[in-house]
């Protein structure tokens, strides 16, 4: 192949991959709205500036538009408390930014955290999300566990809890939180940062 095909053949696969993303995030806001089950391929192209064709051109079925989607949002979403562990310089500066970040992604992003447990609900019935569920899921503790580390440095302790044990604590608090903010509870946010703040404190000895 010449350096002039090879990168006529670079530019083809870029713009595949960008016009993918670009279906991916149209579909993101139709698929958050009416979940899983309620959507299908024709109901995102009618709520969009795409055909039914193209996006099945481009995703053999909503099985791999949804997991795409959902895997681009959360290449951001699994360094959203990153910022916090950085800027922290003491345990009680860490234990308020992280609980402000994690109130402030339920403000921010609701309807795209219940797509998340949406497709994880779906895992459990769906084969073919699973792999990419789990990857997911270690990403997302591997987020968690870098906010514990720093705070049981930070307050000169030790982690009590195994990551697995961590995440599934915060997440727990957040999924419950996610369902009251919800249905209107306007405390929902609040609640979650002063929780997250005591979890951290739980979790840590010394």
């Amino acid at each position: 192949m010449t350096e002039t095909s090879e990168r006529i053949a670079r530019r083809s696969v870029d713009k595949f991959a960008q016009r993918r993303a670009e279906l991916a995030e149209s579909a993101l806001q139709t698929l958050s709205e009416l979940g899983y089950a309620r959507t299908s391929l024709r109901e995102i192209a009618q709520k969009s500036n795409f055909s039914h064709g193209v996006l099945h051109y481009y995703f053999t079925d909503k099985v791999e538009l949804l997991t795409y989607a959902v895997r681009k949002f959360e290449e951001v979403c699994v360094t959203r408390y990153d910022e916090a562990v950085a800027a922290a310089r003491s345990a009680d500066e860490l234990r308020h930014g992280f609980g402000t970040a994690m109130a402030g992604t339920l403000r921010a992003d609701a309807v795209m955290h219940r797509l998340w447990y949406d497709l994880r609900n779906q895992s459990l019935f769906e084969a073919a999300f699973r792999a990419d569920v789990l990857d997911i899921d270690v990403q997302r503790q591997g987020m968690i566990w870098r906010v514990v580390e720093r705070y049981a440095e930070l307050a000169g302790a030790s982690p009590v809890a195994t990551q697995a044990f961590a995440y599934a604590a915060f997440d727990g608090l957040f999924q419950q939180a996610l369902l009251h903010h919800l249905a209107g509870e306007e405390s929902a946010a609040d609640d979650l940062a002063e929780n997250a703040g005591l979890m951290l404190e739980r979790l840590v000895t010394g």
